[in-house]
């Protein structure tokens, strides 16, 4: 049978990721990757629709391959999934882009291998098929669960990926075991909307976290797995229960939380719908309870509507006060269907950008002089490729780094190579990366 050739796009979060790796295993032998639509069978563009950059970035991808394909003869079949389609509708993008063959809404997800199948005039694709990993040897993630259930008033989530749906205990481990003992994949990085709420749909929840320690049950013996990270805990799911038990596994699981808080004033967390919205600094130190060297990772949002400079200036002070070890800050979006939009209050471009850059400023001084305090110490690099800087110099990362949002440490050394763990000396300290020699 002739191959498949394709041309790959996935843009948006891990999670969408997941979904274009399975879809890809899903043609299974067939599959060959391409560079570009020309001499492709299939242009697959999987989309985000979370915000309007992100709406506009995923319009602007489907366009340009559009003009790429134009004068093809023959014309790859052009395929858009994700977000996008979920958020506006197949009919109504249809309309605007008569050009895209098939659409593929993250609802039917099941569905993606024979929808394309029969585009291709290909049949019996293996929807069960391992997936085709796209992150190199180092690490991959696996998507725990579908959509999210709360109700935070920006979000468009719930409205885009429906409510939370666990994926089965045993389909999970099956996946993780054939990533790592059949790929060599030496770290595991557990991505979902609110990876805290894992199992509660499957009745292996209790109210402390028990979904997620059956899960890690599963996964911490996998031979092979060097590290473990959860990635997208919901603050209020961080109960003393499920640290306590976090705290007693050890290795792989790393101590790394990744805790969307999203704003640290009171009257700005109710707005939002977010829990702790009295006291965010709650979480944190009951975190840090368990975990007094834990890595901490949040995500902020600002220009929230209603939010003036005395909120600002508090969101300001948590930041420095806190010490988080990576900081993402995202101006606010007025997204069409959430409770926010309508909300009085809604403040300038301008401003938003200025309150930006400044958490940023703020993060880029204390991530600098936290990462100062490395040189000369010796941290297990995971590496993930070679750096086209110059030869023998690597890509990879040390245990408080995870893949794509945080910094990474350059790493050479006769014994550096993808996919393995290696000894290395922290030489020099970057604003958000680290050089070491192995």
């Amino acid at each position: 049978m002739p191959k498949i050739r394709v041309h790959t796009i996935s843009l948006g979060c891990p999670k969408n990721r997941v979904d274009t790796e399975r879809l890809l295993g899903a043609l299974g032998r067939h599959f060959v990757p391409a560079e570009g639509a020309e001499g492709s069978d299939l242009v697959l563009i999987n989309t985000c629709g979370f915000i309007r950059p992100a709406v506009e970035e995923s319009v602007e991808t489907i366009l340009a391959a559009i003009r790429e394909s134009a004068d093809l003869s023959p014309r790859p079949v052009l395929a858009v999934a994700g977000c996008l389609v979920s958020r506006y509708g197949a009919e109504a993008l249809g309309a605007d882009l008569p050009e895209v063959d098939i659409w593929l809404s993250t609802r039917e997800l099941a569905q993606w291998p024979g929808l394309v199948g029969a585009a291709l005039g290909r049949k019996n694709l293996d929807a069960l098929g391992p997936r085709r990993l796209s992150t190199g040897p180092a690490y991959a993630y696996l998507k725990v669960s579908e959509g999210c259930s709360h109700n935070c008033a920006f979000c468009t989530i719930p409205g885009i990926r429906g409510r939370h749906a666990s994926r089965p205990l045993d389909e999970l481990e099956r996946e993780a075991r054939l990533l790592v003992e059949q790929g060599g994949v030496a770290e595991l990085v557990l991505v979902g909307q609110d990876v805290t709420s894992y199992g509660q749909d499957l009745g292996l929840d209790g109210g402390q976290g028990d979904g997620l320690r059956h899960l890690l049950d599963r996964l911490m013996p996998i031979k092979g797995l060097k590290w473990l990270r959860l990635m997208y805990l919901y603050p209020a799911g961080l109960t003393d229960g499920l640290l306590r038990h976090l705290a007693g596994l050890g290795r792989p699981l790393l101590p790394y939380f990744d805790i969307p808080l999203q704003h640290a004033h009171p009257e700005i967390l109710s707005a939002m719908g977010r829990p702790f919205a009295k006291d965010p600094s709650l979480v944190i130190d009951r975190v840090r309870r368990h975990f007094p060297d834990a890595a901490l990772r949040t995500s902020l949002i600002v220009g929230y509507p209603g939010e003036t400079g005395e909120h600002f200036k508090a969101l300001k002070a948590f930041v420095e006060r806190t010490g988080f070890t990576h900081l993402g800050v995202f101006p606010y979006h007025q997204e069409e269907g959430t409770r926010a939009a309508d909300l009085p209050g809604q403040v300038p471009q301008a401003t938003k950008t200025r309150r930006k850059n400044a958490l940023m400023k703020l993060q880029e001084g204390l991530s600098r002089q936290r990462l100062s305090g490395l040189v000369g110490s010796r941290q297990e690099v995971l590496v993930e490729e070679e750096s086209p800087e110059w030869p023998g110099l690597h890509v990879g990362r040390v245990w408080f780094q995870a893949p794509e949002v945080d910094g990474v440490t350059y790493v050479s050394g006769p014994r550096v190579k993808p996919g393995r763990l290696v000894l290395a000396d922290i030489e020099q300290a970057q604003s958000y990366d680290l050089v070491a020699l192995a």
